[in-house]
């Protein structure tokens, strides 16, 4: 394991760093600040990062098959041209809500983007309870809900065969699964398959490797775990130099290489300057494993 390494590639400081995804035509690496509203582009080659301003929270990011991206901002479902710097709303959720926001999404084996809705918090991990609710984006641009009652509907992701949907509501403490169909995109017979320890703190986004095991980034736990969701037994514990980490995925040109997006939003300066990389991505090597490709949104 001592070949694990660690490095913060991107050090903006992020309000809510989230959403890293790998785009393999552009070589780069995606991903959006939450709070500081904004779509961003970092690209190993020249170590800097692109950015894109929007006019809400923008919580996740997703390729499209056609080109250029969509994203979920507000609590809207919109499409972002990144040369234009242009975005267009698909359409809106949660219209009774209008303290509500999405957070994380992610888009499935079929080319559709799930994505969960949550209260604006009042503090960090702090807001209306059950406010909530799972969406789906179908490629014919319609909407589906699957239920709602979510705290802050977060980590996604489906198992190699396609029949399970892993799912994570944050202040559950538990990543669930799901049984899934492929064909429709339904979801059922929820069940929690891994209660996170104390220590482990917050589960927050999630990604799956090659071999079907997830990792889960935690926050405030300053970690991400690899669990088998087989056993519910976790593997691995790989720590960070922040508290904060909220997600992560793998890309680079064989997808072996990890990202972590991290938050510094609701630390004060003394905590801050302890953890002067809070709000960073970060990119750990050597883990031994590789992910898999993110799908792009088929609509």
């Amino acid at each position: 394991m001592s070949s694990v390494r660690i490095e913060c590639i991107v050090s903006e400081g992020f309000g809510i760093g989230e959403s890293p995804v790998w785009d393999e035509k552009e070589g780069a690496l995606l991903c959006v600040d939450i709070t500081g509203r904004k779509v961003c582009r970092w690209s190993p080659l020249t170590q800097r990062v692109q950015a894109i301003a929007v006019d809400a929270p923008v919580s996740s990011v997703a390729l499209r098959k056609s080109g250029d991206y969509v994203i979920t901002l507000g609590t809207r479902f919109a499409a972002l041209k990144w040369k234009e710097q242009l975005v267009t709303t698909i359409t809106h959720v949660d219209k009774d809500k209008p303290n509500n926001r999405f957070n994380d999404g992610k888009v499935d084996p079929a080319g559709r983007y799930f994505a969960g809705t949550m209260a604006e918090e009042i503090r960090p991990a702090v807001l209306e309870r059950h406010q909530g609710s799972l969406y789906t984006l179908f490629s014919d641009l319609s909407v589906v809900k699957h239920f709602d009652q979510v705290d802050i509907s977060n980590g996604l992701d489906w198992s190699l065969d396609h029949k399970t949907f892993f799912y994570i509501d944050s202040l559950s403490y538990s990543v669930d699964a799901f049984d899934y169909d492929l064909q429709t995109g339904k979801i059922g017979n929820r069940r929690s398959i891994y209660k996170l320890e104390k220590e482990e703190s917050i589960p927050d986004g999630m990604c799956i490797d090659t071999e079907g095991k997830l990792w889960v980034a935690c926050y405030d736990g300053g970690r991400v775990i690899r669990l088998d969701p087989e056993t519910g037994k976790r593997l691995q514990t790989v720590k960070l130099p922040v508290d904060k980490t909220t997600s992560c995925c793998f890309g680079g040109k064989d997808y072996s290489e990890m990202y972590v997006t991290s938050a510094s939003c609701g630390m004060d300066k003394e905590w801050l300057s302890r953890q002067p990389q809070a709000g960073g991505v970060f990119k750990i090597t050597g883990l031994g494993v590789k992910g898999v490709p993110p799908y792009p949104f088929a609509g």
